[in-house]
């Protein structure tokens, strides 16, 4: 199976400048149909599952790989060759924003931008580092998804969404958490939650956009403001919106975020 079929790849979109869309901790591209489509008419759009989500190849998934973000980054990398991917523009949702910095720093030629959505470099709190959780409330989270992935994924969803007046956004994560292979959803969640990215932004060469939405439990504002400030050259939008997902949330203002910021180039 070529790397094209094992993520699912989806190819729309005409422009000469491609456009590679990332999705986060127990989702798929599917979380992208409300933002993507948006940019079809100048870029070369590219949707994907990362191995062992969606409609990729899960026979595919290495537990020893997949222990460290550079495993998803590789990939990025792989499909991206494959897809003769040069100076394109990278988007990732929440973990994947890290994803994304690691792909740009293996491979430079990939991308000039990075957008990052929700992003957070480290989710434990250290020293002088407000990462939104202490170390015992991420174990606690990863022990309550080892026990019991639905009930996990049942309890958080609508926690990461935030958006309480609208049940049907949670309901749609908390599908998208249960689909998941349990085991995989597990590792992929130690993966996230207990990785430390902070030193790479300052290797980050290309232009960057932080969205940050003004009220997110998973990835705070400080977070965003952080991400921001050690980044050699980013700009930061702070999008009105509540939640962790505005990719589904609030998809008109991600999308305005991301024209404004391409325009800027």
């Amino acid at each position: 199976m070529s790397v094209i079929q094992r993520h699912n790849t989806k190819l729309a979109g005409t422009g000469p400048t491609a456009m590679v869309f990332a999705h986060g901790f127990g989702c798929d591209q599917n979380m992208w149909r409300f933002v993507a489509p948006a940019f079809e008419d100048g870029f070369r759009t590219i949707l994907f599952d990362y191995v062992g989500a969606g409609g990729s190849d899960v026979s595919a998934y290495d537990p020893e790989k997949y222990a460290s973000l550079n495993g998803y980054a590789d990939d990025v990398v792989d499909l991206c060759r494959s897809l003769d991917v040069r100076s394109g523009i990278f988007v990732g949702h929440s973990v994947s924003a890290m994803v994304g910095v690691l792909a740009s720093k293996k491979a430079p030629e990939l991308f000039d931008s990075l957008v990052m959505v929700c992003p957070s470099p480290r989710y434990i709190n250290d020293a002088d580092y407000e990462g939104g959780f202490s170390e015992a409330q991420i174990q606690e989270l990863l022990d309550f998804l080892d026990s019991n992935h639905m009930g996990w994924s049942q309890a958080m969803a609508p926690v990461i969404m935030g958006n309480p007046g609208r049940p049907e956004l949670g309901e749609e994560l908390t599908n998208s958490f249960c689909r998941t292979d349990p085991d995989i959803a597990k590792r992929f969640a130690r993966t996230t939650f207990l990785s430390d990215n902070r030193a790479d932004l300052a290797d980050v060469k290309v232009r960057c956009l932080v969205i940050q939405c003004s009220e997110d439990v998973i990835a705070p504002q400080s977070v965003g403001e952080y991400v921001h400030r050690n980044l050699p050259e980013s700009e930061m939008a702070l999008i009105d919106a509540t939640g962790h997902c505005p990719n589904l949330s609030a998809p008109e203002q991600t999308i305005a975020a991301i024209k404004t910021f391409l325009r800027g180039q």
